[in-house]
């Protein structure tokens, strides 16, 4: 499937970049031929308009920009056109379960029992998201197979919190208080998972950016609600939640949507350069 990529980066500009290591082979021209897009593709250098990872050579504006539809936060080689994309189908998953418990969560038309979700959680946001991530991974992506992966884990581990048979619940019979502060806790600890995530989309788009942005706070908001018993809290966390959810469709449609089969067309509006702007401050220190 075809994705529109967004502008090359600006060939003048200079990546802060690891030095080419002694005993390497002198790096080769890109053959289309080759299978770049494996598990890792070694050190990373600059030099004018190009850019070699590991052995192989690319040129600056043949390269893939940070991009959300595609769950790449950096600078990496294209993707190899015989493989279609499937970060869509992951973020569509995450993003249309996470929209469905944010509205429970937020309490609207007056529904609070979250077990409908249970089949969506596990085929869904669940299966389909990890499938995802599956093949984010084969593409050589960590950062998007990682992400997809843990979170349709999430997914099947909150549908398996709901379904009497796995016998969570009924292990805190009569203790519905250490039940509320347990469920706090695990989503306390996504909550730490995600701002690392977060943490890491630092350098790439804005649309992608929120994704993490808005899951970091509505983690945190939701595992304060049921810690300290907060309903007011847990709504915050499913408004957070909603937010998450349209920035993940809004990625998962830039990645779909192409002028082949779309008259709108997504482009990727990039996070301000911070290491430029940190490195400039420093040369003006330094000058002073």
């Amino acid at each position: 499937m075809s994705t529109e990529q967004p502008a090359a980066a600006n060939a003048g500009n200079q990546d802060e970049i690891t030095p080419y290591s002694e005993g390497h082979q002198e790096p080769q021209t890109h053959n289309p031929n080759k299978d770049v897009y494996g598990p890792h593709w070694g050190e990373v250098r600059s030099d004018g308009d190009y850019i070699y990872f590991g052995n192989e050579r690319y040129l600056r504006s043949d390269l893939a920009q940070a991009f959300g539809g595609m769950m790449n936060p950096g600078l990496a080689p294209p993707q190899k056109p015989e493989y279609a994309n499937p970060a869509p189908l992951g973020l569509s998953g995450f993003a249309l379960t996470t929209f469905v418990l944010s509205l429970i969560n937020c309490g609207a038309r007056g529904v609070h029992i979250p077990n409908i979700l249970v089949g969506l959680a596990y085929f869904y946001g669940g299966a389909a998201q990890l499938l995802a991530g599956f093949f984010e991974l084969v593409l050589g992506n960590t950062f998007g197979g990682v992400a997809l992966c843990s979170y349709g884990g999430f997914w099947m581990s909150w549908a398996s919190i709901q379904v009497p048979a796995f016998g969570i619940v009924a292990a805190y019979e009569g203790h519905d208080q250490e039940l509320a502060f347990a469920i706090g806790l695990f989503l306390l600890a996504w909550a730490i998972f995600t701002f690392f995530m977060m943490i890491m989309t630092l350098k790439s788009t804005l649309a992608f950016f929120s994704i993490f942005f808005f899951l970091t706070i509505t983690f945190l908001l939701l595992g304060i609600g049921e810690i300290a018993g907060k309903v007011g809290v847990t709504k915050a966390g499913g408004v957070f939640g909603l937010l998450s959810a349209f920035a993940a469709w809004y990625n998962a449609y830039a990645g779909i949507a192409n002028p082949q089969n779309s008259y709108l067309v997504v482009k990727a509006l990039p996070l301000p350069d911070l290491e430029d702007r940190w490195r400039g401050k420093k040369e003006k220190t330094n000058q002073a």
